[in-house]
């Protein structure tokens, strides 16, 4: 004998998968029980839904047991893939040695398991193993980590901390040198297109400060070179823009940046230059900003001359503070990642198999390792 209970919550998750569900086995299910959840006999739900009695009962029989989420799940009889009883060993495999191409995943499986599978197989047991074709990042390869996170602890938090308080500014400061040249980028398209590229190597230098809390940007911007005098501009133009708070300055280790010129005026006009670890542009703010930019206004995009190339970025520049607020300040949150422990090809690298797991020792390589064949040396004299 069932027994259904009709919750008003069971309803409407009934109503909701009967359409939005993506397996049409499921969708006939929830059609099925909903049905019968508005008094509709057994007989009508039969005729309307073209199903056995059999098949009724048994569809019931699930909601009865488990609910909605019982009437979602599918068992379908599949034959183990050959695959299956080594995917712990491939597994481990692919986190040393992430291959670059599905036919190199597809050459090292056959070469572990003897088992040869063609592209479209191997490319669906790779996302079965949660892997995705993932663009590369890169990390300065003198970057000292250690560094980094003592700088991040014991100076650039406490200051930001202090900031977002009002009781300090800081700025992030760089310098960006804009090629007039084509930036090419990824479009949805019908057939490959083509961007013209212009002729020339003219520039555009833009020395910026980011303000840390409300994303305001200063800049002095030339065609020429980025000296420590454009420093100085810049930081004159920084003084006064707070003069009752203490101003702070992130920014790399250039040399016209760290130069003598640079810090005495800094001095003179109370400013704190706060130098980053060498090789540290993972903590600079501005960093991000520039990407935007390139993004906002290069990427894909053709300006026939060099002036309506600078205008597009002054133009970028100036309106970013105001017409993109909301999106700037969701990209240049302060939160800034360290490489302590990341997967790093070439090298040890402490890689963690997923969250909450212990972490191991890997070496990882983008290509796997060609075997070298041996040389056999005559003991013989010459």
């Amino acid at each position: 004998m069932l027994k259904l209970e009709w919750s008003t919550e069971a309803v409407e998750a009934l109503r909701y998968w009967r359409f939005h569900h993506p397996h049409p086995l499921v969708q006939l299910k929830m059609e099925v029980v909903l049905l019968r959840s508005q008094g509709v006999s057994h007989e009508q739900i039969q005729h309307i839904c073209g199903i056995s009695k059999a098949t009724l009962y048994r569809y019931l029989h699930e909601y009865q047991e488990g609910g909605v989420e019982c009437l979602q799940a599918l068992h379908f009889p599949r034959q183990e893939s050959a695959l299956g009883h080594q995917r712990t060993t491939l597994e481990e495999h692919f986190r040393a040695q992430p291959p670059a191409t599905v036919a190199a995943a597809a050459a090292q499986i056959e070469a572990l398991t003897g088992i040869k599978r063609g592209p479209t197989q191997t490319r669906q047991f790779l996302r079965k193993l949660g892997m995705k074709p993932r663009k590369l990042g890169q990390i300065p390869a003198k970057a000292d980590p250690e560094a980094q996170e003592e700088f991040k602890a014991e100076k650039l938090e406490p200051r930001l901390a202090e900031a977002q308080a009002g009781q300090r500014v800081v700025f992030f400061m760089d310098a960006a040198h804009f090629v007039y040249a084509p930036f090419l980028a990824l479009v949805w398209c019908f057939t490959r297109v083509f961007v013209k590229a212009p002729s020339g190597r003219q520039r555009l230098n833009v020395l910026a400060a980011l303000h840390a809390t409300t994303k305001e940007i200063l800049t002095v911007q030339n065609l020429t070179y980025v000296t420590a005098e454009t420093v100085c501009e810049l930081l004159r133009l920084l003084a006064g823009t707070h003069p009752a708070l203490p101003i702070t300055i992130v920014l790399d280790n250039a040399r016209y940046q760290k130069c003598a010129l640079v810090q005495e005026l800094a001095r003179s006009l109370g400013i704190e230059l706060l130098y980053l670890p060498a090789y540290s542009p993972n903590l600079n703010l501005i960093e991000r900003l520039w990407k935007w930019v390139k993004k906002q206004c290069l990427y894909g995009k053709y300006y026939p001359t060099s002036a309506d190339f600078q205008a597009a970025i002054q133009q970028c520049l100036a309106q970013a503070h105001s017409d993109h607020l909301a999106e700037l300040e969701s990209l240049l949150t302060l939160k800034f990642q360290t490489f302590t422990e990341v997967p790093v090809l070439g090298e040890e690298a402490k890689v963690a198999a997923s969250a909450g797991e212990k972490q191991q020792q890997a070496q990882v390589h983008l290509f796997p390792k060609r075997k070298q064949a041996q040389k056999k040396v005559s003991s013989k004299a010459a």
